[in-house]
């Protein structure tokens, strides 16, 4: 995410200016119902259609019809962590094809060892999974990753693939894992924000000149392209612990892929929460 390109536009009205997603930021398909261009564009944060990866609930429409029956928020985290358990076989890794004793065996490696993964360190492993899982099923290239990722010959980005590959390597369907994650998160956060497209969101930032901020504007308002996945909180306060400058946006509820209690129990500490990135109009202040 952070580049230094040093050639931000200065706006008196943002919202004269036309900003499309640049072509390096984007793969050329996804897995979506909507094109790439919308989902990473300004239209989109200000004004959010329903987004959903193709064939999911159709899968798994016995999970989310089960789901429909349970009136407690922690009744519905149990009952899709046993879905998942049973649906990708994560507790009898043998009708996977595990075998015992050999070499490279990764027979816990589940959508919750990635989530803790990204938690402790976004530049990990674990994180260049979920990034071209991102890149992959919504067409929102990665922009950082322990190192700009925007020459495909660079050390950072054929470090990133490395990664990416190892954290696959032989686990059960992981990527069909985070898919389920994905529309799991969404049917929560309608219930959780009904009638709310948006959630207002903070994120600590050091350095800002190093992101990419595509034009300033009055009042601290700027334009950013963020980078393909990125962790936010609900709480300023919070945010404010992570940088010297708070970055505040509305995100649609549509581009979150998780938030931290969606899961009562499993993760410790609150308020983070991870939104999948492209243009956004953000507010600028120092805390």
């Amino acid at each position: 995410m952070r580049h230094g390109k040093g050639d931000c536009m200065l706006a008196d009205n943002l919202d004269a200016c036309v900003f499309v997603l640049p072509r390096e930021a984007r793969a050329s398909f996804n897995h979506t119902n909507l094109m790439t261009e919308m989902i990473g564009s300004l239209a989109y944060q200000k004004r959010p259609v329903p987004l959903s990866l193709v064939g999911v609930t159709e899968r798994h429409a016995d999970l989310f019809r089960k789901l429909g029956e349970l009136r407690k928020r922690k009744q519905r985290a149990e009952q899709f962590m046993d879905y998942m358990a049973v649906c990708f076989r994560l507790e009898h890794p043998e009708d996977s094809g595990y075998t015992p004793g050999r070499r490279f065996q990764r027979i816990k490696i589940d959508y919750l060892r990635i989530l803790r993964g990204w938690l402790f360190n976004p530049d990990g492993r674990e994180a260049a999974v979920l990034k071209g899982w991102v890149a992959s099923r919504f067409g929102l290239n990665p922009r950082y990753h322990d190192g700009p990722l925007d020459d495909y010959e660079s050390e950072p980005y054929q470090r990133f693939l490395s990664m990416q590959s190892a954290g696959l390597y032989n686990t059960n369907a992981l990527e069909s894992q985070l898919d389920v994650l994905y529309h799991f998160c969404q049917y929560e956060l309608a219930l959780r924000h009904d009638n709310k497209d948006h959630l207002t969101l903070y994120r600590g930032v050091n350095a800002i000149d190093q992101h990419d901020i595509l034009a300033k504007g009055p009042g601290g308002t700027a334009v950013v392209l963020l980078n393909n996945l990125n962790s936010f909180s609900d709480d300023r306060e919070r945010a404010s612990e992570f940088g010297d400058y708070i970055l505040e946006t509305n995100v649609p509820l549509a581009k979150i892929i998780f938030y931290r209690d969606l899961l009562p129990g499993t993760f410790k500490g609150e308020g983070e929460v991870m939104v999948i990135g492209g243009l956004y109009r953000v507010r600028l202040a120092t805390y």
